[in-house]
């Protein structure tokens, strides 16, 4: 089992940046696919970019692909998310997951808000 905890999330004028990190517990963490989804009020959690265990590929959402990116430190346990251009629609609760198996999302973090002003 894994505990993820985000950190990183806040307020932002729309052209911004931030970076969110993600720290996981456990000695495990390099046995993990990481990823980054985001969720609005009233709609499903969407994925917003993955990463392979090793950190060698990566995958995006095609409204993020451009702007932000996904990397990951396995010697510090800790995922992050540099989200550059940012728009009032990246506005959201944006969550860690961890998973296995080709599953991205087996855990959760708590959430971090980021709001993105115009």
């Amino acid at each position: 089992q894994v505990q993820l905890v985000e950190s990183g999330g806040g307020l932002v004028q729309a052209g911004g940046s931030l970076r969110l990190s993600c720290a996981a517990s456990g000695r495990t963490f390099s046995r993990y696919a990481m990823g980054w989804f985001r969720q609005t009020p009233g709609k499903e959690r969407e994925f917003v970019a993955g990463v392979t265990r090793s950190g060698a590929s990566s995958y995006y959402a095609d409204f993020v692909k451009g702007r932000f990116t996904i990397s990951r430190d396995n010697a510090k346990n800790t995922v992050y998310l540099q989200m550059n251009s940012l728009k009032p629609e990246d506005t959201a609760v944006y969550y860690c997951s961890a998973g296995s198996l080709g599953n991205w999302s087996d855990y959760w973090g708590q959430g971090t808000q980021v709001t993105v002003s115009s």
